[in-house]
């Protein structure tokens, strides 16, 4: 009776269609590869594990390693102590830093509202300079004109020197150009058409110039 159950079996299993066959094959063998793959991921997993308690243990141990504990009260004290000096000495530094760019930022945010200010004033003193040129001035007026350039002169505000100077393409902005007079003159600056002005010895306007060739 066995042996007929047996020979049944092999019937069944010669009766099942070859593609089928290959099929259970390719079942067969992709779940034996999950099976290898899931217990190599478990033997990976448990090194990490164990690298990592390992890890722990070796930095616990030098934690602990030179740091003796205060065997008295007032060893405790002086250690407490000396831990809030240190703050203290960091506190006091990283605020002195914070005062230092503190008043650095403000100086340079009153310097730009000076040279803001100065800039719209600018257009009004080269009215004046014309004025002055063509000698159409008061008493009264003549005393307001250099009144106001005795304060541009406080605030650090001082005029270019450009007529017969080199031209100079950091401070002048040449507006036009005219043969030169003489060999000597090519390349200075022969006439100002727009005062150029410094603000503590920085750039307030550029100024417009016309140029010998």
């Amino acid at each position: 009776m066995t042996y007929n159950l047996l020979q049944g079996r092999t019937n069944m299993k010669n009766n099942i269609p070859s593609s089928l066959q290959k099929i259970m094959k390719n079942m067969k063998r992709k779940k034996n590869k999950t099976d290898q793959a899931n217990r190599n991921h478990k033997a990976k997993s448990k090194e990490k594990e164990t690298l990592i308690e390992e890890t722990l243990a070796e930095d616990t141990k030098e934690d602990t390693v030179g740091k003796e504990e205060p065997k008295t009260k007032e060893e405790q004290l002086e250690l407490e102590l000396e831990e809030a000096r240190d703050k203290y000495l960091r506190l006091m530094a990283e605020f002195q830093n914070f005062r230092k760019r503190a008043s650095k930022t403000q100086l340079e945010q009153a310097e730009n509202c000076a040279v803001k200010t100065v800039k719209q004033i600018l257009p009004v003193v080269d009215d004046f300079d014309r004025a002055a040129e063509q000698e159409d001035f008061s008493e009264g007026v003549s005393l307001v004109y250099h009144k106001l350039k005795s304060t541009l002169e406080k605030l650090g505000v001082k005029p270019m020197q450009t007529t017969g100077e080199d031209f100079n393409p950091e401070y002048h902005e040449a507006v036009t150009s005219t043969p030169a007079p003489t060999p000597e003159m090519k390349g200075k600056i022969v006439d100002t058409l727009e005062k150029g002005y410094f603000i503590h010895d920085k750039i307030l306007r550029f100024a417009k110039v016309v140029v010998a060739e």
